[in-house]
């Protein structure tokens, strides 16, 4: 073999070594983007969509993750968060929180179509994958309306129970050695609860809200997890939650006559024997959420959503002595303000840097032209937190 034939070869070997070692450093600090939605009421109609009227939630639901699916190649705006003015290449996770199919409440349709439709839409329907190759994977806990599906209402439902998404959210996210039925089912004891390690980030996924019940999970959830490791909760409530939600302090577990109580968590409602409303209606059940997040100051995040609309904000506790950055996303379905004004239909694209340890959430509008069926997504609102633990 002539010399300079070796000399080719040599200099192809180190060029082909440089491109790999480039490639690997750029896709270790590649950012790593996850959708987040909520409340997608499967069974219930919007009012108008597209020029439609009384369209099913299936069809808003599909139009909402063909937009996401479109979403790679494009462009972050260059708002200083993560990934900015770079083409999203992947996307790896999808989150959702909750109310998948709307309460089963005459004339709405049973939580088993409910489901039915929702794994047509969601898991046949997205098309995405993440930077490893793989498909975009789905992370989901169920909403009031599921858990009321399953366990009974203050109303009438019909059926009077059908557990079919708690059990398959279940199945799917807590895979257990033998998989529950509707038969087997029990929601005391069933409880969604599970985390997921993401790019040095700890995920945390709990039933509804973060009750006395739930902390008892999360405590040992997290004694797993360094003192140093950030650590982010994904829920169906805002951090104030609803006191409806709680047990029935003269009747746990039951839906007494004329009781608005709806029994969504192991905890009792403490301030009165009555659903109380207005901004301190739940104190003293916020009062036990803050005494444990002090005990975790490595909590740097909580995402939500159960009233929807796109919102950044920092939840202060009752006494105004905590500060927990806090996302409300909106819903396909029931948004506050895009329920009437469907151009402000958003998503949520949560962009991690996990070497530097940021977070950026960015308000996505995917409907902002509804006489188009394919359009770009639109950035909105954006804001990023430091998950570094001090």
């Amino acid at each position: 073999m002539s010399k300079i034939l070796k000399m080719k070869r040599f200099l192809f070997v180190c060029l082909w070594m440089a491109f790999s070692f480039s490639y690997a450093v750029g896709q270790q600090h590649a950012p790593i983007h996850i959708l987040y939605t909520s409340d997608a009421h499967f069974g219930l109609s919007r009012q108008k969509f597209r020029g439609d009227t009384a369209v099913p939630a299936y069809r808003v639901n599909a139009a909402m993750i063909f937009a996401m699916n479109n979403i790679v190649n494009e462009r972050l705006p260059r708002d200083n968060g993560v990934g900015a003015g770079e083409l999203i290449k992947a996307v790896d996770y999808l989150i959702q929180t909750g109310d998948i199919a709307n309460r089963q409440e005459p004339p709405y349709q049973p939580a088993g179509d409910s489901w039915q439709q929702f794994v047509s839409v969601y898991e046949h329907g997205l098309q995405l994958h993440g930077c490893k190759g793989m498909a975009t994977q789905l992370l989901f806990v169920p909403g009031n309306h599921d858990i009321s599906n399953a366990i009974g209402f203050t109303r009438k439902l019909v059926p009077e129970k059908d557990p079919t998404v708690m059990v398959k959210i279940y199945n799917a996210m807590m895979h257990p050695a033998v998989p529950l039925s509707n038969d087997t089912y029990d929601y005391a004891n069933d409880k969604i609860n599970y985390s997921r390690d993401i790019g040095g980030i700890h995920f945390v996924f709990i039933t509804l809200w973060p009750d006395s019940a739930e902390r008892v999970w999360m405590t040992g959830n997290l004694k797993k997890v360094p003192r140093t490791m950030p650590v982010v909760i994904f829920t169906h409530d805002q951090p104030t939650s609803e006191a409806k939600h709680f047990s029935d302090p003269l009747g746990p577990g039951t839906f007494r006559k004329g009781s608005k109580f709806e029994n969504l968590t192991a905890e009792v409602y403490k301030e009165a024997s009555v659903v109380q409303k207005g901004e301190h209606a739940t104190d003293l059940e916020q009062r036990g959420l803050v005494r444990f997040l002090k005990l975790h100051p490595n909590i740097k995040a909580y995402f939500h959503g159960n009233s929807n609309w796109n919102e950044f904000y920092t939840y202060k506790g009752p006494n105004g002595d905590i500060s927990l950055p806090v996302f409300r996303v909106d819903s396909p379905m029931k948004g506050k303000y895009s329920a009437d004004d469907e151009t402000k239909l958003s998503f949520q694209l949560i962009s991690l840097d996990p070497v530097k340890k940021q977070l950026t959430v960015r308000e996505c509008f995917w409907n902002t032209q509804p006489k188009q069926s394919k359009q770009k997504i639109v950035f909105g609102r954006c804001k990023s937190v430091n998950l570094l633990i001090n």
